[in-house]
């Protein structure tokens, strides 16, 4: 590689700083793709993050400028490191650019990959970071950083990555109530929701905000009463979580799956107390003008600002729905039916009342703001007169569908003009074959 490079003229002349930036760009992604053991983890591209650090710290510059101020960011899957170094720029160079005063930003990581964990420590020595700053090992099983707060999280964690290894360590530190990961556990094919755990057991009392790139998996998965549906719900009744952004297709270097910011905080504002913010950003976005792997798109300045606009307004539009915590939760409800005889008869228990069908048996999910009995008796009851509901098994679930919030009705085309793009086609087809065979 080295001999490569030698041969390319890069005087200033041939290569403007911006230039030799796309090129050291380039080279971290060849680097982290290689040194990646695992299809979940992903170089984390710097348009994804401008956008994080822009709504991350949208609020804080008043507070930042303070004489005397020491803050400290944190990536528990800091892969190269990043992240956390891009959040500090942003700070010092972009958010207080023209501030008198300036704050001390401490950056910290944890790093798996050795390799990624290699390359962060260097990064650390050449630019002066603290580098004992970042450590490596496993951020569930060997947390590098115990009884250790911080003031800003970021993170893009693996997605989709078995915690098999840890299930034991993991499982037996879920039984504290202290714990890490007490609020439940995910499946264990998918350990996002526990890094999500991981840096709210790191929160500063004084306030801290978190961003966190996922994929969908963290806001649906999983059924009332299940370890995901559970985080979800401890998440949303401690009224951290924030604000979710949804990033357009094809932004990441080696996926094309859609993906989502979190942001979660200790210290809401008042307008935002008891509400999530959604934002739909699929589409703020353009092509690239060359495919980097799978990344076809790109967030530009333009659509950052305009991104952070929808979250600064915090009002409804076509693309920010704004709702109560409490929307997200519902109550899930197990409906019986009696089961018959041979004869037709109801089936008894010994205490006279009807035994259920289990083939019968089926699941209702009622919103919490809801009147159970009323929601019973006007949607099921006109259906199955003889069901009741057995409260005995009723769950509570929290989950956050983000394709039913903005889903918009397109009506089907009208049957002339299928047939006329029919014809046209057909036209152009039998035009290019005689073109071909002449």
């Amino acid at each position: 590689m080295i001999d490569a490079i030698c041969k390319i003229d890069m005087h200033t002349e041939k290569i403007d700083n911006h230039g030799m930036g796309y090129v050291f760009e380039e080279l971290i992604r060849i680097s982290n793709e290689q040194s990646n053991e695992t299809a979940g983890e992903h170089f984390t591209p710097r348009d994804v993050i401008g956008l994080m650090n822009a709504i991350l710290f949208v609020n804080e510059k008043q507070e930042l400028a303070q004489l005397g101020i020491i803050r400290t960011i944190f990536d528990p899957a800091c892969g190269t490191g990043g992240m956390v170094n891009l959040g500090k720029n942003y700070i010092l160079d972009t958010l207080l650019k023209d501030a008198k005063n300036k704050p001390t930003i401490q950056t910290y990581g944890q790093e798996l990959n050795e390799q990624s964990y290699a390359i962060a420590k260097s990064e650390a020595l050449i630019t002066g970071e603290e580098a004992n700053n970042i450590k490596h090992g496993n951020s569930f099983s060997e947390d590098q950083f115990q009884g250790k707060y911080f003031h800003y999280m970021m993170a893009n964690p693996p997605y989709g990555v078995t915690w098999k290894k840890d299930q034991k360590f993991i499982e037996n530190e879920s039984l504290n109530p202290a714990g890490r990961f007490y609020a439940g556990l995910p499946r264990t094919s998918d350990g996002q929701l526990l890094f999500l755990q991981h840096m709210l057991s790191k929160m500063e009392r004084e306030g801290s905000r978190i961003g966190v790139v996922t994929n969908g998996s963290p806001l649906f998965t999983g059924d009332a009463g299940s370890g995901e549906s559970d985080i979800r719900k401890w998440i949303i009744e401690n009224d951290w979580l924030e604000c979710i952004v949804a990033l357009p297709k094809d932004m990441f270097y080696n996926t094309g799956i859609n993906t989502y910011i979190w942001f979660l905080t200790n210290k809401k504002e008042k307008q935002r107390k008891g509400k999530v913010q959604l934002i739909n950003a699929i589409d703020y976005c353009r092509s690239n003008k060359k495919s980097l792997g799978n990344k076809r798109n790109e967030i530009t300045a333009e659509h950052i600002s305009d991104i952070l606009k929808l979250y600064t307004d915090f009002k409804e539009t076509q693309h920010s729905k704004i709702f109560d915590n409490e929307h997200f939760g519902y109550f899930q409800l197990t409906v019986e039916q009696p089961l018959y005889d041979e004869k037709g008869k109801k089936v008894l228990d010994k205490n006279k009342n009807p035994k259920p069908d289990s083939k019968k048996r089926d699941k209702e999910n009622v919103p919490l703001t809801a009147d159970i009995e009323k929601y019973f008796e006007t949607e099921v009851l006109p259906h199955v007169p003889d069901a009741w509901i057995d409260f005995d098994k009723t769950r509570i679930g929290y989950e956050i569908n983000f394709t039913k919030y903005f889903y918009e009705y397109k009506g089907l085309r009208p049957a002339t003009e299928v047939k006329q793009e029919i014809v046209s086609l057909e036209t152009e087809i039998a035009s290019l074959l005689n073109e071909l065979l002449n």
